[in-house]
């Protein structure tokens, strides 16, 4: 997937007993962001700034969604350890992560791995992707995604 294509539809499930279906949701434009792993520093300080800017994305129509191959059960403990207020989907079978190309072969201690690349897509009503990030970097991210939000 890429800039100003339409996203198929998809669902998963998602936190809160829910099952997450792209057609389905409301929101006037979604932040779709795919992180590697629950509780780890990166994947933790991202959620909370998304969380801490939460209500400036609801007052633009915006919903957010975050997406790692974790197990429901992981991110119902993650969601809750940080007080996220959006839903966590578990893609344990990576169908989300494949349909947005965000798996790559990353380095762990020598080794190679296959893993998911931290990326954000912004969504509009049509579900076309307006924006995109891959390869990101947390710092300044999330007010980056909220600044490119307000210019819809």
């Amino acid at each position: 997937m890429k800039q100003n294509e339409k996203v198929g539809d998809f669902s998963l499930p998602c936190t809160g007993g829910k099952t997450f279906r792209l057609s389905e949701t409301e929101d006037r434009f979604l932040v779709l962001y795919f992180y590697p792993k629950d509780n780890t520093p990166g994947c933790t300080t991202e959620g909370i700034q998304f969380r801490d800017l939460h209500p400036a994305f609801s007052k633009l129509g915006c919903g957010i969604y975050g997406i790692s191959r974790d197990s429901l059960k992981s991110h119902e403990g993650f969601k809750a350890k940080f007080g996220f207020p959006f839903d966590l989907l578990a893609d344990t079978g990576e169908l989300a992560c494949s349909q947005f190309k965000v798996i790559k072969l990353k380095n762990l201690y020598g080794k190679q791995v296959r893993g998911i690349e931290r990326s954000t897509f912004v969504l509009d009503r049509e579900r076309v992707i307006r924006r995109e990030w891959r390869g990101v970097k947390v710092p300044g991210h999330v007010q980056e995604v909220l600044d490119f939000v307000k210019t819809l």
